[in-house]
């Protein structure tokens, strides 16, 4: 009969998401995960696999409560007031970030992903969902008459994804606060129905 496991796995995805979201996947040691998670080596590899394993769950941790957290709250917002509400948690993250960590999801975009099938796969998905998060915001909008048909939903979906990327990259070297609303604010412009008008 297996052993109960005697730490809180929750804790311990905590801890690795926080080394690996300052340090990176590469310059992570499996010492310093012990050292971060408080766990020794034997029961991270029993629980957890070998580094990349870890380096997984950690990332579907963050995903699942960071991301997806925050789909689910703007989600039972208007549709306009959802996608705003969406950014506006963004530039207030990006603002706050002391350490200038950026996205962990986006910094396994850029630093993992390249390098791994398996990686570029999952950070794959995850985009793909913020896109059908955006997408349907700007259907429900645009049945509702709140957000402009022109351009079409898709291109607009896919216009907010590249912003959000944008914004979270550039945060990590320049987050000033005039430069990522100047770069939000148009971005959201584009969805408003112009005065005078329908949203066709």
């Amino acid at each position: 009969m297996a052993r109960p496991r005697e730490f809180d796995e929750g804790a311990v995805l905590d801890a690795a998401v926080q080394c690996f979201w300052k340090q990176g996947y590469e310059t992570t040691s499996v010492r310093e995960l012990v050292a971060h998670t408080g766990i020794t080596a034997a029961s991270l590899y029993n629980a957890f696999g070998d580094k990349r394993s870890l380096y997984g769950r950690a990332l579907d941790h963050y995903v699942e409560t960071s991301i997806a957290d925050r789909i689910r709250r703007c989600e039972a917002l208007p549709p306009c007031c959802a996608i705003e509400a969406f950014f506006g948690e963004i530039v207030k993250r990006s603002l706050g970030d002391r350490d200038r960590k950026g996205c962990l999801l986006v910094n396994a975009a850029l630093d993992v992903a390249p390098h791994d099938p398996g990686f570029r796969t999952v950070v794959a998905t995850v985009l793909v969902q913020i896109e059908a998060f955006f997408l349907a915001c700007i259907r429900a909008g645009q049945a509702d008459g709140t957000i402009t048909r022109a351009p079409p939903a898709e291109t607009l979906a896919q216009h907010l994804l590249g912003v959000l990327m944008g914004i979270r990259v550039l945060a990590r070297v320049r987050p000033e606060r005039a430069l990522l609303e100047g770069i939000l604010g148009p971005a959201l412009a584009l969805l408003r129905v112009a005065p005078g008008s329908s949203a066709t």
